[in-house]
């Protein structure tokens, strides 16, 4: 389908090193260099990092001071470039290259940059650790694609430039989408002020190489919450009167947004997991945590599962005599593709018809924070879209198995930048 070539050489060697090398959400200060350098060499005009890359305040599930110091001195440890690292600190991740060429569009693309915490298969017959590209940080995973989405980011740049163009492109190089905590802090600075058009890409989604979806629409509206309830301990058996229960107060709130009503418009959706509560069994709980998310086919069902958790978990400490604190550490909207732009695609795919295969448009059916750049993108006037390169993955996303067929990486390349290039043109 594809022809080796230096230029798909490089593709595969900056997906595999990226693989190698994951990094979990406001932690990719690796990532973030080495796409910096790769920036540098292929010698974009600008190149903003740190919180020029991203608003600070807008950041949503960033991690302890002591787990972003850990990935801080191990990516300190791996490079020399301490002029970039210090810039990141404190978990401002991710890059925005810029290349300007007159007068003309601005077209933006966005790709994501994070990884998953997943122990990657060791087994020989999964094709990373067979090759020799296996992660080297144990317990964590490029298990959803992104490695190769950054090699799309970098490829489609150096294929725009090669031929020249009218106007502006970007690359966004955003952080944290696995937390859903980057798309809102990369769309809130000024850098998508004046992108005309937008795309967005992801690979794999158990489509096969070759596949090309113009326009996935329909992801689910997310947010993720932290909660807590803080009783008052006591002698379980001897005097439980004196106590106030954090877990008894924990139990009345899963039960009860478990039975959140579900809603005649459209898909909604809820889940409590990562609970946690320390007392003994004969030790009233003082305190008890637990994370809970909400989805929604729309922002506005979202939104109406997300306020009615918030009633459900206040009440059960009022009920309990337990303070309550709830965290958002995570949270996406939903936003369609614009038509102009399916159609764009669909045209660049359609007159490679005899090497891929066309589906206009398809269901995301799950969550992506590239809906809050997308949104801001249109609401300025613009177009954008969410693209599907198929990747012919083994597993599904997010298993220790997960792999791509590397022929997808010339195939987004290819997709994307001639699809840029008809609007630069």
């Amino acid at each position: 389908m594809t022809t080796d070539t230096p230029q798909n050489a490089d593709l595969t060697a900056w997906r595999r090193e990226f693989h190698r090398y994951p990094e979990p959400g406001w932690c990719e200060f690796r990532t973030t260099v080495r796409i910096v350098e790769e920036l540098e060499r292929l010698g974009v005009d600008a190149i903003h990092v740190g919180t020029d890359a991203v608003d600070p305040d807008e950041r949503l599930g960033v991690p302890d001071e002591d787990v972003l110091s850990e990935w801080y001195e191990k990516a300190a440890a791996e490079t020399d470039r301490t002029d970039l690292l210090a810039r990141l600190r404190g978990g401002h991740t991710g890059a925005v290259a810029v290349v300007e060429n007159g007068p003309g569009p601005t077209v933006g693309l966005r790709v994501d940059i994070d990884a998953l915490p997943i122990t990657e298969s060791a087994d020989e017959d999964h094709r990373p650790a067979a090759d020799g590209f296996r992660s080297a940080n144990e317990g964590y995973m490029h298990a959803c694609g992104h490695d190769a989405h950054i090699a799309f980011g970098l490829g489609t740049l150096r294929e725009v430039m090669r031929d020249g163009f009218d106007g502006t492109f970007k690359v966004f190089f955003q952080p944290s989408e696995e937390l859903l905590g980057g798309g809102k802090a990369m769309a809130s600075t000024p850098h998508l002020d004046d992108v005309d058009h937008l795309f967005g890409a992801h690979v794999g989604l158990d489509y096969p190489t070759g596949t090309v979806v113009a326009g996935l629409d329909e992801a689910l509206a997310l947010t993720r919450m932290d909660v807590a309830f803080e009783g008052e301990s006591a002698h379980a058996g001897l005097a439980p009167n004196e106590g106030r229960n954090a877990v008894q107060a924990f139990v009345s709130a899963a039960d009860s947004v478990y039975g959140i009503p579900r809603h005649r418009e459209g898909t909604t959706r809820v889940n409590v997991g990562e609970i946690r509560a320390d007392n003994a069994a004969n030790i009233i709980a003082d305190r008890a945590t637990a994370s809970i998310e909400v989805r929604g086919g729309s922002t506005e069902l979202m939104e109406y599962m997300r306020d009615a958790v918030h009633r459900r978990v206040e009440a059960a400490g009022e009920m309990h005599e337990c303070d309550t604190e709830i965290t958002r550490t995570g949270e996406s909207i939903r936003q369609d593709c614009d038509e102009e732009l399916v159609d764009l695609v669909s045209e660049v795919v359609t007159d490679r018809s005899d090497s891929l295969s066309l589906i206009r448009r398809d269901a995301l059916a799950a969550s992506e924070d590239a809906t809050y750049l997308m949104r801001t993108v249109t609401e300025n006037g613009g177009t954008a879209t969410y693209v599907g390169i198929g990747g012919g993955n083994p597993s599904g996303h997010h298993t220790p198995t997960f792999d791509i067929d590397e022929e997808s990486l010339s195939i987004g390349v290819d997709v994307l930048s001639s699809a840029v290039r008809k609007l630069l043109s």
